[in-house]
């Protein structure tokens, strides 16, 4: 067990029972509940060194896939790890290729060794296994890493799930076995079984058995509604351990994160604000913004009133439109600097509402004005303004 790596609960929300806190690890602290912005191939698209700082929380994920293809691992051992690779000295935590592989691929063939697959790109013929991620992840060098998992399609058959859930506790166990690092890098468990919660149950309570110093909820945002998300979460939040973080794989819109944080997690992830602000739509706090919309051709205002990031204060919806229209690269940099800004901002004030004791008023109060729409509670009731 890393004994460096620990997730303190600072407090609990009397109004909800959500709560934030302190992860700490050997390289620093970071609070929770938090989002980390994507840097797939050990870059936040579009964004410099000094840019991601002021739009993180100071933890990042990398992915594990993409940078063993390009630009391999070798060359980031050359420079240490992935983190002096790219001048973060920050937190970082990689997955684990499994997601890239089953949705990137759509020849593959699963044995007990591992996956078998072609190459998205070149199609050249690759092979992946749980003790190859876990080697290449320790080469990466990342300060939490995960492991190597089927991510199983949500809707799958629940024979074909109830396999391929053993096959991801053998592989956690083959994993972990493997992880020459325990000391310095966190190896998180993956908690799979679609929709099936008696197979989500058993998965968790397996990989407890190996005591990861963090489980990850797998398998979702992957086509599933929201309410069959919701299910998942709210039925797995009283079973996963108290005092370890809770991490929900690839999800990051602002009303999957609220109902999130409802439900104990405790760390995001997704490509979502950089990717829908290379098509020109904005997180405002009144809601979402499409900049190439005619309408926004002579509005003088800023991108968000309420938004304190340079791209607010410094430039017009009507300048970024122009942007956007012109096809100038500046339009992609500045929208997605402000959606990463706009969830710092937001894990920054779910956080301070917890504190307060008054999480349920702010998610509230937050999805009347961005969605104009209510808060579902656990319990199935609404919040009103």
């Amino acid at each position: 067990m890393n004994t460096a790596f620990r997730h303190e609960i600072v407090h609990i929300c009397k109004q909800t029972g959500a709560r934030c806190g302190l992860l700490h690890t050997p390289s620093g602290t970071v609070p929770t509940p938090i989002f980390m912005p994507v840097g797939t191939q050990a870059s936040v698209k579009t964004l410099a060194h000094d840019e991601i700082k002021e739009v993180s929380d100071n933890l990042i994920l990398a992915n594990t896939y993409h940078l063993w293809l390009q630009p391999g691992t070798e060359i980031v051992k050359q420079h240490g790890s992935v983190k002096e690779f790219m001048n973060w000295d920050g937190l970082m935590l990689t997955d684990s290729g499994g997601f890239q592989v089953f949705s990137l691929s759509s020849l593959r063939k699963i044995t007990e060794a591992g996956v078998e697959f072609r190459h998205h790109l070149s199609g050249e013929l690759l092979h992946l296994s749980p003790e190859e991620s876990i080697a290449i992840q320790n080469d990466l060098g990342a300060d939490i890493i995960m492991s190597f998992d089927e991510c199983a399609p949500f809707f799958s058959d629940y024979e074909y799930m109830s396999a391929s859930v053993e096959r991801t506790i053998r592989w956690a166990k083959r994993g972990q076995e493997t992880h020459k690092k325990p000391e310095k890098q966190a190896l998180f468990g993956v908690v799979q079984g679609g929709p099936h919660l008696d197979l989500r149950r058993h998965c968790l309570e397996e990989l407890m058995k190996m005591d990861f110093p963090g489980y990850a909820l797998g398998g979702l945002s992957v086509g599933e509604s929201k309410t069959e998300m919701y299910k998942v979460l709210q039925a797995m939040n009283p079973e996963l351990p108290f005092d370890k973080p809770r991490y929900l794989m690839g999800v990051g819109s602002p009303d999957d994160i609220l109902y999130g944080v409802l439900n104990g997690i405790d760390m995001f992830d997704c490509v979502l604000p950089t990717r829908i602000a290379r098509h020109g739509s904005a997180m405002t706090t009144s809601g979402k913004v499409v900049i190439k919309n005619k309408e926004y051709e002579a509005d003088m205002s800023p991108l968000d009133p309420e938004c304190e990031c340079h791209v607010c204060q410094t430039y017009t919806r009507s300048y970024l439109r122009h942007l956007f229209k012109a096809g100038e690269i500046l339009g992609l940099r500045l929208i997605s600097y402000h959606n990463l800004f706009f969830l710092k901002r937001l894990m920054h004030d779910i956080r301070q509402a917890i504190m307060d004791d008054r999480y349920g008023d702010f998610a509230a109060s937050f999805m009347e004005r961005f969605y104009k729409r209510t808060f579902h509670q656990k319990d199935g009731s609404t919040r009103s303004v």
